[in-house]
């Protein structure tokens, strides 16, 4: 990456971000650290207020789609996130410098990114469908479904003003 790399941070705009382990190691094999990682995201989302709208975890990198933090700058947040998982595992260091930023100047681009994030298992072989990766928000956009992370969405703004799921979704809330 460019020594003079210049990031477009405090602007309102959604962010399309990529961060890799060191070396580009597969170190989110297991289960066990794709859930760290989602534990991780969750904590910090809370911690610095910004909401999620998209995510997956893969074997080696992460791709984000989230708003800047009501709390501190957006990089301020993923150094703690980043930060938050590596003090939790046990390879070091666990993560490249850095990471990549794309603002996204539209609901185009947004879509396009969204998309890209939940096809990335599926380009990479790691799943047949989207829903068959578990580490990602595709299962919150396709049922509503509530998982470790938070995720801004239309289901979420739904419950946040009282609407129910359509009955063929309810199912999944027993689970």
């Amino acid at each position: 990456m460019p020594a003079d790399l210049k990031r477009f941070q405090k602007t309102g705009e959604l962010h399309f971000l990529t961060f890799s382990c060191n070396g580009r190691e597969p170190y989110f094999t297991s289960p066990q650290s794709r859930e760290l990682f989602e534990h991780a995201l969750e904590t910090v989302r809370r911690r610095y207020v910004f909401f999620v709208y998209a995510y997956v975890v893969m074997p080696e990198h992460v791709h984000l789609v989230v708003s800047e933090p009501k709390r501190a700058t957006l990089a301020r947040a993923i150094q703690a996130l980043k930060t938050s998982v590596s003090k939790k595992c046990k390879q070091h260091p666990f993560w490249l410098p850095r990471y990549y930023d794309l603002n996204l100047h539209s609901s185009d681009k947004l879509s396009e990114k969204v998309r890209y994030v939940h096809r990335n298992p599926v380009k990479r072989g790691l799943a047949s469908d989207p829903e068959n990766w578990k580490w990602s928000s595709f299962r919150h956009y396709l049922t509503g479904e509530k998982g470790t992370v938070e995720i801004e969405s239309e289901w979420t703004a739904g419950k946040r003003q009282g609407l129910k799921a359509p009955e063929r979704f309810n199912v999944l809330e027993t689970k």
